[in-house]
């Protein structure tokens, strides 16, 4: 308890940063703990698909075991026993994901890696049943794995996608910043969303990216192209280009259905009979 008081104040300067929606903005004053912790944008490089971990199971596993079947991935660096940063983390994925019709295990897959090489299967075990009861969703059981490793294997990840972290001997504790990444069936990181917030619409919308057209409705395709991820604001947002190409595609649409209409009405008139 003590040293997680210690460590509550540099927790909360990261937490408000983020949830202010600045994560290309610098706080003033960040503690020395702290420094150095911003995730990096890593869109486009590959994950190394061969390292191994154990899951919760015991078993051990690849990363690239959960991208054989085609569906995008979202990958989240915790470690089980944090204090505050990654539980809101993973609750926020867990608010987000309830948003969609999307169940992980069909449509996309989950894997939350520990950084802390002292977490345990039995510890990711417990972890996983917790955040799969929260979900509500039972199925995301089969899609949703927790897993540990050696700190070698996990350090090479966590740089694959651009996410730092640092051992604090004198708290036992991990300083890191929040964030989720999702990545596609070739293994590259396709989006870094960043925070404790993932709403559905953001979450919906990078799925479908990753999922290279395999995911969403034709409606929900055409939306996605009226929108773009801003990494100041870390949300989606609408480009006004794309809307104006939209709105003038279905303009030439009406008045050509409209000309159309209107030549068939005449050619097919009756003429008057006197």
């Amino acid at each position: 308890m003590r040293s997680f008081l210690r460590l509550l104040p540099p927790a909360l300067i990261l937490v408000a940063g983020f949830a202010a929606g600045a994560s290309a903005q610098r706080l003033d004053y960040q503690p020395p703990e702290t420094k150095g912790m911003e995730i990096e944008d890593h869109s486009g490089q590959t994950i190394p698909e061969d390292l191994e971990f154990t899951d919760e199971d015991g078993r051990t596993v690849r990363i690239g075991d959960y991208l054989e079947d085609g569906k995008p991935l979202v990958l989240q660096m915790v470690y089980f026993e944090c204090p505050m940063l990654c539980n809101l983390v993973l609750n926020g994925f867990v608010e987000g994901a309830k948003g969609i019709q999307w169940t992980p295990g069909k449509e996309y897959r989950v894997v939350t890696v520990s950084f802390d090489p002292k977490d345990t299967p039995e510890a990711a075990q417990a972890k996983k049943a917790n955040y799969v009861e929260s979900l509500g969703r039972p199925d995301a059981a089969e899609g949703w794995h927790f897993l540990v490793g050696d700190k070698d294997r996990v350090r090479a990840l966590a740089d694959a996608v651009g996410f730092p972290y640092r051992y604090l001997k004198d708290r036992d504790q991990f300083a890191h910043s929040a964030g989720i990444f999702v990545i596609d069936p070739e293994g590259r990181i396709s989006r870094t969303l960043y925070g404790i917030e993932f709403k559905p619409q953001d979450l919906r919308f990078s799925l479908m990216e990753a999922s290279k057209g395999r995911l969403g409705t034709p409606l929900q395709k055409l939306v996605l192209f009226c929108f773009h991820y801003d990494a100041s604001r870390n949300a989606y947002g609408l480009v006004a280009i794309n809307v104006m190409k939209i709105g003038g595609l279905v303009t030439v649409a009406a008045v050509g259905t409209l000309m159309a209409v209107l030549w068939y009405r005449e050619r097919h008139r009756r003429p008057k009979v006197v």
